[in-house]
């Protein structure tokens, strides 16, 4: 491991314990500035958006990530446009260029421009060398390379537009969950997690059940009690209602607890209230159709693993440092720029 590389890991290992200190108030803070940008960001996500990083930083998983990384030969500019979909979702890259020894410039979402800006603070005041190393842009012109996140539309969009420099533009995926008809309460109770944890909007979240032949949602929907209180909160409670009105004027098929609807449906990425759901034959069946849509997937969960390269039920958004988004090295990429 290269010196420079192991002292700025020191510095965002640093950052991940003054992260974990905060005070209620200070969190309570943070939070309120975040949500006032974005509705969506409630204190209960921002939180958990926070001890996300805070895992991701650990010290022990840092130093084994960076194991096999250098610094970059020669420093470059590296323009990031981030998603805004959930709290600080371009920590990652944002830790990923700083590490390798680049310029980060970031282009923070509408949605998102609270958060980064307080974690870049305080890891300037950790480590001084980082202030010349951090700028945050509405305009990203003239970089070495471009690290950028968005709907598929907007992917089209990237990829033209920085198609003669180095580049890694990431598309809309969603996570998929596959049960067995086996799965014990305490198991779907920590898929429920996966489901909607920060309202279903991040790319970890599941958004599509995989069962078998005949599955009964009964105790599937037993355990996803704990959310009940989910339409407490007025936007997600839009998008029920909106949904469900839109599958009782088409009289499209749907099965309905209340605060969370299950259509039967082929596609990976489902609207924020509904989750859909498709049966399969046998694993054989599976793995093919996994296979085939495997550019829309971020992560395959399943209780306790059991499905060959899944997550745990409940560890969706407890990525470690090597979980690279759409399996993508990024810092292998920006070693080689």
């Amino acid at each position: 491991m290269e010196t420079g590389l192991s002292k700025r890991a020191d510095a965002f290992a640093a950052l991940g314990k003054y992260l974990n200190n905060l005070s209620d108030n200070e969190l309570d803070t943070w939070a309120r500035q975040a949500e006032n940008n974005n509705s969506w960001f409630t204190n209960a996500n921002v939180r958990q958006a926070l001890n996300g990083i805070t895992a991701l930083l650990d010290e022990k998983k840092l130093k084994q990530w960076i194991e096999g990384y250098s610094t970059a030969y020669k420093s470059k500019n590296v323009g990031v446009v981030m998603a805004g979909n959930i709290p600080a979702a371009g920590f990652h890259d944002f830790l990923c260029v700083l590490l390798t020894g680049h310029h980060f410039y970031g282009k923070l979402a509408a949605t998102d421009n609270v958060l980064l800006r307080k974690i870049a603070a305080l890891l300037i005041e950790i480590e001084p060398a980082f202030a010349d190393k951090i700028s945050f842009q509405d305009m990203l012109k003239n970089m070495d390379a471009y690290i950028a996140s968005g709907s598929d539309n907007s992917a089209k969009y990237f990829k033209a537009y920085f198609s003669k420099v180095p580049h890694i533009v990431r598309k809309n995926r969603s996570s998929v969950a596959v049960l067995n008809g086996g799965e014990e309460e305490g198991e779907l109770k920590l898929l429920s997690e996966d489901i909607f944890t920060y309202f279903g909007l991040g790319c970890r979240n599941v958004s599509k059940l995989f069962v078998p032949r005949g599955y009964n949602f009964d105790t599937f929907y037993r355990n996803m009690d704990k959310f009940e209180g989910i339409l407490n909160y007025h936007k997600y409670a839009n998008n029920y209602d909106y949904q469900k009105s839109i599958f009782l004027l088409n009289r499209v098929d749907h099965l309905d607890n209340g605060f969370l609807m299950l259509k039967r449906d082929e596609q990976i990425v489902s609207p924020i209230s509904v989750v859909y759901f498709e049966e399969y034959e046998d694993l054989a069946t599976l793995q093919s159709k996994l296979s085939s849509n495997q550019e829309k997937i971020q992560v395959v969960l399943s209780a306790n693993g059991w499905y060959s390269d899944s997550v745990a039920f409940g560890n969706a958004q407890c990525p470690a440092p090597w979980d690279y988004a759409d399996n993508v090295d990024t810092m292998k990429f920006l070693m080689e720029l």
